[in-house]
């Protein structure tokens, strides 16, 4: 098949190099044309494990092309992906400014090749990005307007097709996914979806189909539920800590009861990324919207906003308030491990907390650390290893679990730091362990 993918952030760039590996032939187009360029020449600007080889492979066999000419490539694809950026707008909602621009500049491109065409031209226009319920009827209604008279020369449909690729590993989700949701009101635009999807679901994950607006739902109901489960660990592993209870040993626990299940049961520093925080506040406004209050999602919400902070008051609680001058080390800036990406990632908040206080910080992250810069800048020191960040700190803090952190030659650490102490953010060290070696060990929920 012959498609398009509007917008090369992590979702398009992942589906249409994806697309392209199962055969079809897929142009991918941004506005960005530095990106675009680098693209042209097989450079992903983002870190995604498998990512780079994909898009290089498909590239090279001529399957996968890029380019800033949105007219070029609604021309020649039948299938229209819009996998573009929905930010939190200043009251919570999703901004759908960025998507209804493109579909009405989309629109009078369809427009002019209904007009000029001499038969029925056939386009499917598949909604990827995290939208409101409704937004696929809008999209729908904003074409049908701009087409008016020249219609019968257009057939159209508008589906939903929500992603559920997780950062780090989203190139093996959409090659293998657990279930596709397809949204559609038209017997025809299944079909067609049905068989684009059928070679990523031979090992039996089934394909959804189902109307638009329960397609759209489907997201945010599924990310909410995932955040709520993070959540609730968060506040059992508070009060494990109080009552003298070990959260690793309860959550292991819970998790083997089959109702529940061990996955998304972790205590930490809270969720971030560019997913689970806009689209719990984007649930919390659809429901004000429709007179429903969001009791449970916003308690979600505010558990993670105080979870981000739990870790300096720890330090708090250690060294006492005045932590002026105090040199802490931070392993893991990204918002979870094999990602880059920044977004709303915990250790922002726990860095400009420790800033606010006076703390002198040197930070290591084994890819995120040129997004770092652009949010830190020189307010803190940047390490070229995790071993580098230790030298002379009074405190490791770890905030994200990237694998190399895992294992680390803690006899070399402790002739690093000044003081022997260690924040796990993520209950990745064993404390019996640590405290036997030398360290003073603070966990979350332990």
């Amino acid at each position: 098949m012959n498609l398009s993918i509007i917008g090369t952030g992590y979702v398009g760039l992942v589906t249409g190099a994806c697309f392209a590996e199962t055969g079809n032939n897929v142009i991918c187009m941004d506005i960005d044309t530095a990106k675009i360029k680098k693209l042209q020449k097989g450079i992903v600007p983002i870190y995604e494990p498998g990512l780079e080889e994909l898009v290089k492979k498909n590239l090279d066999a001529g399957r996968l092309k890029f380019t800033t000419d949105l007219e070029y490539a609604i021309k020649n694809s039948e299938i229209i992906f819009l996998c573009l950026p929905t930010p939190p707008g200043k009251d919570g909602n999703a901004d759908l400014g960025i998507v209804f621009s493109v579909v009405k500049d989309m629109a009078k491109i369809l427009k002019n090749i209904a007009r000029e065409s001499k038969s029925v031209v056939n386009k499917i226009i598949v909604s990827k990005s995290t939208v409101p319920v409704g937004t696929a009827d809008k999209i729908k209604e904003i074409i049908a307007k701009e087409i008016g008279k020249y219609c019968e020369n257009l057939k159209f449909d508008v589906v939903s097709n929500p992603e559920f690729l997780k950062e780090g590993n989203a190139v093996q989700d959409f090659m293998f996914p657990d279930r596709v949701v397809i949204g559609v009101n038209n017997s025809d635009s299944e079909t067609v979806m049905r068989e684009l999807y059928e070679p990523f679901v031979r090992t039996g994950a089934p394909i959804l189909v189902m109307d638009t607006r329960s397609a759209e739902m489907v997201k945010y109901a599924a990310n909410a539920f995932l955040a709520m489960r993070i959540s609730f660990m968060n506040e059992i592993a508070n009060l494990c800590e109080k009552v003298g209870a070990d959260v690793e040993k309860v959550r292991i626990a819970i998790g083997y009861d089959v109702r529940i299940g061990p996955k998304f049961l972790f205590p930490g520093v809270g969720w971030g990324g560019s997913c689970f925080p806009k689209d719990v506040k984007a649930l919390i406004k659809m429901g004000e919207e429709n007179g429903i209050e969001m009791r449970i999602v916003k308690s979600v919400y505010e558990v993670n906003e105080r979870q981000r902070k739990i870790i300096v008051e720890k330090m708090k609680r250690h060294f006492g308030k005045d932590l002026k001058d105090k040199k802490i080390a931070i392993w893991g800036l990204s918002f979870k491990p094999k990602t880059d990406d920044m977004r709303e990632a915990p250790s922002i908040t726990i860095i400009n907390e420790l800033l606010k206080l006076g703390v002198k910080i040197t930070a290591f992250d084994p890819v995120a650390i040129a997004n770092a810069k652009k949010i830190f800048g020189n307010q803190i020191k940047f390490a070229k290893d995790q071993y580098e960040a230790l030298k002379g700190a009074d405190a490791l803090v770890l905030v994200t679990e990237w694998q190399e952190f895992r294992e680390p030659d803690f006899n070399y650490m402790k002739s690093l730091m000044r003081n022997h102490v260690i924040f796990d953010g993520r209950n990745i060290y064993n404390p019996e362990k640590l405290k036997k070696l030398g360290f003073t060990y603070y966990g979350i929920g332990r």
